[in-house]
């Protein structure tokens, strides 16, 4: 039996946090675990008291995390880094139909940190993190019908997570935050890393995401 096309893309559109996230470009699908730590990340950058916090949804694809923290938040400033510009159409109709603040968003292309010119308060990215060498974690649907290029980090997955996480703070203002989400075995890459601050479990019990922190003491570019 073949694999059938996944039910989001075929509806169109799948909820996320209070988000209803469309999928016209077919980005990669919003997922649980994704809306897991966002829904925690949207709670510390309440708790962080900033009027109005900059905030990048860097690997946005759908524009899923933005938009989220941008309903949730509407005093942030939020910016898109998506480099497959197909996609830049998706996360404008997920601003317009979720009712948000246009004039709070920037869209932009490039390779991760390539057209950012400014600093934020919080970066959150879940980026291509899949080693292929793993591809038995993968559905069969998920190869099939999903974009590749949002799913495969390179060798042990780690090739995009760690341009990410030495970029970073040079985008990041002081005492600013970069969550990133991950595979669990990707943990022990983070340890040595000044900006690291820690790593935390997904609703299953899974170690997903990791935390960095820039102060003016710990950030080496």
């Amino acid at each position: 039996m073949s694999e059938t096309e996944p039910l989001a893309y075929t509806l169109g559109w799948i909820p996320f946090i209070h988000t209803e996230i469309y999928l016209d470009s077919r980005p990669l699908i919003p997922r649980t675990e994704t809306e897991y730590w966002v829904n925690q990340a949207i709670q510390e950058v309440k708790k962080s008291e900033i009027k109005e916090p900059r905030i990048l949804d860097l690997c946005a694809g759908s524009g899923c995390i933005g938009v989220a923290v941008l309903k949730e938040i509407p005093e942030a400033f939020v910016d898109f880094v998506e480099i497959e510009e197909s996609h830049h159409k998706t996360i404008g109709k997920n601003i317009r139909e979720n009712k948000l603040d246009s004039s709070r968003t920037r869209i932009f292309g490039g390779d991760l940190f390539e057209q950012v010119h400014d600093s934020y308060d919080f970066i959150l990215s879940n980026p291509p993190y899949i080693d292929p060498e793993l591809q038995h974690r993968v559905q069969k649907s998920v190869m099939l019908y999903e974009p590749r290029k949002a799913l495969y980090g390179g060798k042990e997955g780690m090739e995009i997570i760690k341009e990410i996480i030495s970029k970073a703070g040079a985008y990041l203002n002081d005492k600013g935050i970069l969550f990133i989400e991950h595979e669990p075995e990707q943990v022990k890459n983070f340890s040595q890393h000044p900006m690291y601050l820690s790593s935390h479990k997904d609703q299953f019990g899974i170690i997903r995401f990791s935390q960095f922190y820039k102060s003016n003491g710990n950030f080496q570019q």
